[in-house]
Formats: C-alpha cells, sequence, structure tokens
C-alpha cells in the first residue's frame, strides 16, 4: 500500500512525540494555591484534599521556599479566618495585623522575588460564609465593593504583588484599579476571576476554609454553568476596568469556554484547577481506577491545550515532579 503521508511517523517513539509537541508543560505556568492559618507549626491535611494541607505562617513559608527551589514562580493565598472575627461587613479582611497581611510579609521577607497573589473575597471573613455583605437575605453588591476596596488596599500595602478577586460583584475590577491609582499603587496587579462558574467542584475548598454559605447557594452572583457569552461578556468587562489577568474557573469542566476567552483577549488568561478536580483525580486513583501521575499531566496538558497561560493547580509540586522524571 502506497500512502503519500504517514502521520505515525512523528508518533514512533517518545523523543520525536516530545520533539513535536504543540503544548509543552512548564513550572512557570503554574499557580500554587496555599491554605493558612493561624498558630505555629500547623499542617492540617485537609480530608477531602488528601495530600494538600493548611498550615500556619511558619509552615506555609517553609513550603515557599520549596516551591521557589523547585521553579514555581507565583502563589495563591488564601486564609481560614477565626470565628471570633467573623461578621457581616468583613472588616477583618482589612485588619493591617490580619492573618493575610501577617502572611504576605512573612513570605515577602523570606522569598522577595515570588509574586504573591492574594484572595480577594469576604466568604472567609462572612459569618453568612458569602462573599458579600448581607442584607435582607439577599447579598448586596455596592457595599461589598467597598469592603473589596479597602480589603485591597490591605492587601497592597502589606506587599502583594497582584490581588485576585473571586467574589463576582459587578464593578469591583474598576473600583479597585481606581483605589490603587489614587493610593499609589500603581505597581499592583489585579487577577480577575472573570468568569467564576456556580459549581458543585468548590466542596473540598469550602472544608478547607470553613467557608460554605451558611443559606442559600452562591447562584446569584457566581455564573450560571449553561452559559458560554456571558462569560466573553464578563471578561472583556474586567479587562475595560482594569484586569491585568483574567481567570476562568474551574477548568476541567470549561474547556470550551478557556478557549472563547483566549481567543477574545489580549491579556494572559488563567484557569483554576479546583478542589474537587483535584479531589476526583485522587480518590479515582486510590481506588485504582486510573494512574495519578498520568491523569495529573494529562488533566493540566489539556488546561494549557485549552489556551490557559496560567494554571492554578493543587498539583503544580507533583506535576513537576512527574515532569522531571519523564
Amino acid at each position: 500500500m502506497y500512502l503519500q503521508r504517514r502521520n505515525r511517523i512523528l508518533r514512533k517513539n517518545a523523543a520525536i512525540r516530545n520533539l513535536v509537541a504543540e503544548t509543552v508543560l512548564h513550572p512557570s505556568n503554574f499557580i500554587a494555591p496555599l491554605f493558612i492559618d493561624e498558630g505555629n507549626n500547623i499542617a492540617f491535611e485537609i480530608p477531602s484534599m488528601p495530600g494538600y494541607y493548611r498550615r500556619s505562617i511558619d509552615g506555609t513559608v517553609k513550603e515557599v521556599k520549596e516551591l521557589w527551589s523547585m521553579g514555581i514562580k507565583a502563589v495563591l493565598l488564601f486564609v481560614k479566618a477565626a470565628d471570633d472575627t467573623k461578621d457581616n461587613t468583613g472588616k477583618e479582611s482589612w485588619n493591617p495585623n490580619g492573618l493575610m497581611q501577617r502572611a504576605i510579609k512573612a513570605i515577602k521577607d523570606a522569598v522577595p522575588e515570588i509574586i504573591i497573589m492574594t484572595d480577594v473575597a469576604l466568604d472567609p471573613y462572612s459569618s453568612y460564609g458569602h462573599d458579600g455583605i448581607v442584607k435582607d437575605g439577599q447579598i448586596i453588591n455596592d457595599e461589598t465593593v467597598e469592603a473589596l476596596v479597602k480589603m485591597s488596599l490591605s492587601h497592597a500595602t502589606a506587599g502583594a504583588d497582584m490581588v485576585a478577586p473571586s467574589d463576582m460583584m459587578d464593578g469591583r475590577i474598576g473600583a479597585i484599579r481606581e483605589a490603587f491609582e489614587q493610593n499609589n499603587f500603581t505597581q499592583t496587579g489585579i487577577m480577575a476571576y472573570s468568569a467564576k462558574y456556580a459549581s458543585c467542584f468548590y466542596g473540598p475548598f469550602r472544608d478547607a476554609l470553613d467557608s460554605a454559605p451558611g443559606f442559600g447557594d452562591k447562584k446569584t452572583y457566581q455564573m450560571d454553568y449553561s452559559n458560554r457569552l456571558e462569560a466573553i461578556k464578563e471578561t472583556m468587562m474586567d479587562i475595560e476596568e482594569g484586569a491585568d489577568i483574567v481567570m476562568i474557573k474551574p477548568a476541567m469542566s470549561y474547556l470550551d469556554i478557556i478557549r472563547e476567552i483566549k481567543n477574545a483577549v489580549d491579556v494572559p488568561v488563567s484557569a483554576y484547577q479546583v478542589s474537587g478536580e483535584y479531589a476526583m483525580i485522587k480518590a479515582a486513583s486510590k481506588m485504582g481506577w486510573l494512574q495519578e501521575d498520568k491523569a495529573i499531566l494529562e488533566s493540566l496538558t489539556s488546561i494549557k491545550r485549552a489556551g490557559a497561560d496560567l494554571i492554578a493547580t493543587y498539583f503544580a509540586k507533583n506535576a513537576l515532579r512527574i515532569l522531571e522524571e519523564l
């Protein structure tokens, strides 16, 4: 049989497959999410996220040093606020001596060149577990934005390189950018959670930070997973308001959205492989239903192939270890 072209020639062994690979994972692609708690020498393994921990500041600093040595250039910080600091205003979120603010300073002192991104939303600080201020059973937008601005300014003052508003309130990117300009934080960036869907895949994360909503759900501010065009609209509005990086969350069930947004924008695109996506791979591998290392690489490659320049993933360290062994 005569064939003009044999496509399998470029697949015949690992060397040639790597030579012509269109999508290649690199340490600089990864953002490592970190959970932080009060105390000293604390390392609490999250039951629904096997192998992942919530650490006190001292342990977090050690973790960041290891991540930096492996080639990871960015971390995304989340804190577990103490119950007695929670209320309906979220005022603890802009406490200059709060857990987030102390963590930023400690990490910057230890690893000055690491890019610190900080979560901006009220749910860890809310007595209701919602991302915004609650009034008459509703999450109110404009007063919440005012709180988010105070929170963002406190993070910038502490030394954060970039804030990452995950709340999905309308207008918060523009308000934060204006506040940064007015207060001379012209070098502080914004990574906007622009297309954050109301998803069932956030469950383990809420266990990690004890931030599940106390009533109802988050569907009045997070996006409906049925919608595609809305994601593009939300993202373009965030860019117009001053976002430096835009994010899609979750990642694996929203690869089409990542590609749509990548095709539509001219800023870096990030995606978040969320806690539920992590937990599914860990659980299936524990049961022997798939090979964990292969699932990690395939899932992360699919996210980058879809168009993500940056990937926030709990598998960041695992992925680098696997890539080094290839």
